[in-house]
């Protein structure tokens, strides 16, 4: 059966806690601030005006995301593959939403609000000390932000290095991209990628 109603849908699973409820946060507490600010990786979710979705990662040192106040931070858009569909999106409708992850650690930090993106040097400044130039710069004004529970990565075990694969045991980039698009060109070694991308980051 298909659920078409909030209702059924709360049949089913009963009403949140009120500590759940009451954990929401509409800015940047210390805790808050703490996590984006040891980051080194998030999620960001964006919508286009047809309601077309996307999620992209983002990610550098422990923070190279700007905090300007408790309802403002700054992610730097490094380069990457001019795609755009995060930027053409935060354009268009300026809705966003993200997650933080920390290694190691298994509650993750979900915020919702809105974005723009900027050209302004007084904001890109806050990455001069950049390898490679930032050109834009998303601005983040938050909403509602929650911390959320450690279940996922505990039942994924994500952290823990006997869950993880060996590089042999997946497929190139390289490989994946002559499987999807054609092409008669040998597939790129996973050695040869990361040392490629090494000059872009």
């Amino acid at each position: 059966m298909i659920i078409k109603d909030i209702e059924s849908l709360r049949n089913i699973y009963g009403q949140p806690s009120e500590r759940a409820l009451k954990k929401t946060q509409f800015r940047l507490d210390n805790h808050s601030t703490n996590f984006i600010n040891k980051s080194p990786f998030v999620l960001i979710s964006t919508i286009n005006k047809l309601g077309k979705m996307d999620v992209s990662p983002r990610g550098g040192q422990p923070g190279f995301i700007h905090i300007l106040d408790d309802n403002t931070f700054l992610i730097p858009d490094a380069k990457g593959n001019n795609r755009l569909d995060s930027l053409e999106n935060i354009v268009e409708t300026g809705h966003f939403g993200a997650l933080f992850l920390i290694p190691g650690i298994d509650e993750t930090l979900r915020l919702n609000g809105s974005a723009k993106v900027s050209t302004s040097p007084d904001l890109l400044l806050h990455f001069s000390n950049e390898r490679i130039p930032v050109k834009t710069v998303i601005v983040v004004t938050v909403e509602e932000t929650f911390m959320h529970c450690a279940k996922a990565f505990m039942r994924s075990k994500l952290w823990e290095m006997d869950a993880q694969l060996t590089r042999s045991e997946f497929p190139t980039m390289g490989q994946i991209l002559k499987d999807q698009i054609g092409g008669n060109e040998i597939p790129e070694k996973h050695s040869d990628m990361v040392e490629r991308y090494k000059k872009d980051i």
